[in-house]
């Protein structure tokens, strides 16, 4: 991965972080290691307001940006980004966006504009690294009747529904079906949790991944 190809996919400040810890140590880089930057630079940046001066003076970000660090509210993580830009496989902003703002409440374009930019990004990211290894595989007779339920569940839920209560559908639609039972976990009814089994079936045949 070259400068200019970090740089397609990435804010120059995750670059500029990544070459900061260790400088004496020679790197190579690697386009995995995109998201991970990323998110440390936004995390390093928000630490920087709560930290003392001592503290400040550690934060790489401090060195980054000449001693005045940007004030950034960043609600979502590149990471969540790049989620939600794979289950939804989103091609463009708009569609993106329609996620976040559920997600966040009063978060917009206008008003979170480095957020925007993040946006950007990671739609690229995704067409260019994520999309290509994306592999679907065939539901069989019991996973079909799962995600019939799970589809039919979800479909009965108002549209203002939060995180939780989505998940808790979710969950309540594989309790019931043998193959998802995990009998190790408790559910808060006292019947059996549910299995992990279930989650990497929803990423096989709905988004094409392992996991997410």
């Amino acid at each position: 991965l070259t400068i200019d190809e970090w740089l397609t996919y990435a804010p120059t400040e995750s670059l500029e972080l990544y070459m900061y810890q260790r400088p004496r140590q020679a790197k190579k880089l690697y386009f995995d290691v995109i998201p991970k930057a990323v998110d440390e630079y936004y995390a390093f940046l928000s630490a920087y307001r709560r930290q003392e001066w001592k503290e400040r003076l550690g934060n790489p970000v401090w060195h980054m940006h000449d001693g005045n660090p940007p004030v950034v509210d960043l609600p979502v993580s590149f990471a969540l980004l790049l989620n939600l830009v794979s289950a939804s496989n989103a091609q463009n902003k708009d569609v993106l966006w329609g996620f976040i703002s559920r997600h966040t409440s009063g978060v917009t374009p206008k008003t979170h504009p480095e957020l925007d930019r993040l946006a950007e990004y990671a739609i690229r990211y995704f067409d260019d690294f994520v999309k290509p290894a994306k592999v679907y595989r065939a539901a069989d007779a019991v996973e079909r009747e799962a995600l019939t339920k799970l589809s039919e569940a979800l479909a009965a839920l108002p549209p203002d529904a939060d995180g939780e209560v989505i998940q808790n559908a979710a969950l309540n639609v594989a309790r019931k079906i043998e193959r998802y039972q995990d009998h190790s976990k408790q559910s808060p009814e006292g019947g059996p949790g549910v299995s992990v089994a279930f989650f990497q079936m929803i990423y096989q045949v709905l988004i094409g991944q392992e996991r997410g």
